[in-house]
């Protein structure tokens, strides 16, 4: 349908750090300590973005543009040398919520590709249900978000995905107005070496991530929500992530080579 079409070319237009000319990356080639009046759309993001690094410490952080550049990862393209320590340290964004403006530090710049796929799901959905369409699923890049039922009075029944050297199953779940994100570490990368080094970073070392979390699959009725946090329980690691899951009422399961942890509230939806 015309509007899903409409919400995605949205999301790309105003926050894919691959357009040139999207809002983002304007915002991120306009001068430091400037601020910068953005879209709604982007402001919600950001907003969803930032409570998400004050939750977790720091583990999800929406100002890793520069690192993830280093790193190979962003729109330059890949690398063939690990950068040096210290290079891409992570610096911060302001947010003036009242006038929806940003505000960069020196050596800031936004990348928001661990939340903008959820947040496309949840816009196409709105667009959705607001023109009457009750049942349906969506899926954007393994974010996934159903609504209602399918024509045959069955949920929407997905499968996770689990990293190809694991011997764990797959969960089976219904998406029943509920979505579903998995963050994984082994998705993309490259090795120097001997070493292999993943896409997932933590923003607090600067580094990727060293913690053994393969996967991480989160449940919430924001895809968005499910999307970031996912992120962010990655950077965490099991022990660190199921209790900051079982803290906040996430339903999470994380994967450790074949070792699953599990949050509170995702046994509960089990039973």
């Amino acid at each position: 349908m015309a509007g899903v079409q409409a919400a995605f070319d949205l999301v790309v237009a105003q926050m894919s750090q691959w357009e040139p000319e999207s809002d983002l990356s304007r915002f991120n080639r306009a001068p430091a300590d400037e601020w910068i009046r953005v879209p709604g759309e982007l402001a919600h993001v950001v907003s969803a973005a930032l409570e998400i690094a004050a939750a977790s410490g720091g583990a999800f952080d929406p100002c890793l543009g520069g690192l993830t550049e280093r790193w190979g990862f962003g729109s330059a393209g890949p690398v063939n040398a690990v950068p040096a320590d210290g290079e891409g340290a992570v610096r911060s964004i302001e947010w003036d919520a009242d006038a929806s403006r940003l505000r960069r530090g020196e050596g800031a710049f936004l990348d928001l590709s661990g939340i903008a796929k959820g947040y496309g799901v949840d816009l196409a959905a709105e667009w959705l249900l607001g023109s009457g369409v009750r049942h349906f699923l969506l899926e954007v890049g393994g974010e996934l978000r159903g609504e209602g039922i399918r024509p045959d009075g069955q949920p929407w029944w997905v499968d996770t995905e689990t990293p190809p050297t694991s011997s764990a199953q797959p969960w089976r779940i219904a998406l029943h107005d509920l979505s579903v994100a998995t963050s994984g570490s082994y998705r993309r990368g490259f090795t120097v070496g001997d070493r292999h080094y993943s896409h997932s970073f933590d923003p607090r070392s600067g580094r990727p991530i060293v913690n053994g979390v393969s996967s991480v699959t989160v449940l919430h009725r924001s895809c968005m929500m499910a999307d970031g946090w996912a992120t962010a329980l990655t950077v965490l690691g099991p022990e660190q992530g199921v209790a900051l899951a079982d803290a906040r009422g996430l339903a999470a399961a994380i994967l450790v080579g074949d070792r699953e942890l599990t949050s509170r509230a995702w046994r509960d939806m089990l039973v």
